[in-house]
């Protein structure tokens, strides 16, 4: 769907929430809605959509002929030294929006939420980001495409990688040969954990010049970019000869995955996933050790809505995009998570993922 289109949908949605204008600084957000995607960094720059669909652009002179080339008809730029403030008067008065109700996305910086609150201080400003969610979180099929080509890379770089595994390879190598390896089938490496050992209990352990040891479990998390579109997986594997404790401790994982996306049915709930997947941990004595909710939302962002936690009881949609990643992490000892990014369908979900091993994969390299 064009810009266009998705700023119409978008409007509706404002009318809907009663929202005079939304207000976008997010280069996710913005790009979702107008193929701008360009970061401000410090410089005061928005996309601000009216609840009657009408389009316009604050920005920097620096970025005015990307904004026009993205299909932006209505652009203010300002240059340094200038006050881009007077643009925004100018706005609330052309629009109305004195006494308005508005709408920010979540990442708007509060430097600029301040000043715009210090121009209209009768405005009543609110959290805008549920309003975008609704159309964000449902993927149109060109989206769909993407989310399954990033993770296709994904997988095809877990199968290399095992070929390179061998004790003695520190933590940071693994690291650099996922990165290197998603770049090398197109994708823009986002991020690479890799934790051997006892740091595979840490959930998101910052990767160091620690070697990997010969017996120990490693757990890789990693993803890229394509096309704006993220991947997001983790396995968890064996270095040689896997302990029993290891063994059992990724069954239960493996098993709590596979029971959270059998929850995935027509209706079901975040809620409900993490609740079945939380379950089979808790059954098997390790509750205490799964920290974190089952999975997350996945699109533009790497995280995104909808969340797949205990309290969110709304209903899914075909098109919901998210990961379902429970783990066990044992302190001082090891950690396990198995993650797959799937979809919601009209009868159940699909995998954007290969599936996972149903048991814990012993890797003997070198």
């Amino acid at each position: 769907m064009n810009g266009s289109g998705r700023v119409a949908r978008f409007a509706e949605v404002l009318q809907g929430e009663g929202i005079d204008c939304f207000f976008a600084n997010s280069p996710y957000t913005m790009g979702y809605l107008q193929g701008f995607a360009e970061h401000s960094h410090e410089r005061f720059l928005t996309l601000a959509i009216r609840g009657n669909g009408e389009v316009r652009m604050i920005c920097p002179a620096l970025s005015e002929s990307q904004a026009r080339r993205a299909g932006v008809a209505d652009v203010r730029s300002w240059r340094d030294g200038e006050d881009p403030l007077v643009h925004f008067s100018q706005l609330a008065d052309d629009w109305d929006l004195r006494s308005g109700i508005l709408a920010v996305d979540d990442e708007m910086p509060a430097q600029m939420l301040l000043k715009m609150q210090s121009v209209l201080p009768a405005a009543l400003f609110r959290a805008g980001q549920p309003a975008i969610a609704t159309l964000m979180q449902r993927k149109e099929p060109q989206e769909l495409q993407l989310l399954r080509d990033a993770a296709a890379i994904a997988d095809q770089t877990f199968e290399r990688v095992l070929g390179f595994l061998r004790p003695g390879l520190t933590e940071r190598q693994v690291s650099r040969f996922l990165a290197d390896t998603m770049a090398e089938l197109g994708g823009q490496p986002t991020f690479a954990i890799t934790a051997t050992g006892p740091a595979s209990a840490e959930p998101h352990h910052e990767s160091d010049d620690t070697a990997i040891e010969d017996g120990q479990v490693l757990l890789m998390d990693f993803g890229c970019d394509l096309q704006g579109y993220k991947s997001d997986i983790t396995r968890t594997v064996n270095i040689g000869k896997a302990t029993d404790e290891a063994k059992r401790v990724y069954d239960v994982v493996y098993r709590a995955h596979m029971a959270g996306r059998a929850a995935i049915v027509p209706g079901a709930t975040g809620d409900a996933i993490d609740q079945a997947a939380r379950r089979v941990i808790e059954e098997a004595g390790y509750g205490e050790y799964f920290v974190h909710r089952t999975g997350h939302g996945i699109g533009l962002r790497g995280h995104e809505e909808p969340y797949i936690i205990g309290g969110n009881h709304e209903p899914l949609e075909p098109g919901n995009c998210f990961s379902v990643e429970p783990g066990v992490y044992i302190p001082g000892n090891l950690g396990v998570r198995v993650e797959n990014i799937v979809t919601a369908t009209e009868t159940g979900h699909e995998s954007l993922n290969a599936e996972p091993a149903a048991q814990l994969l012993e890797v003997f390299g070198g």
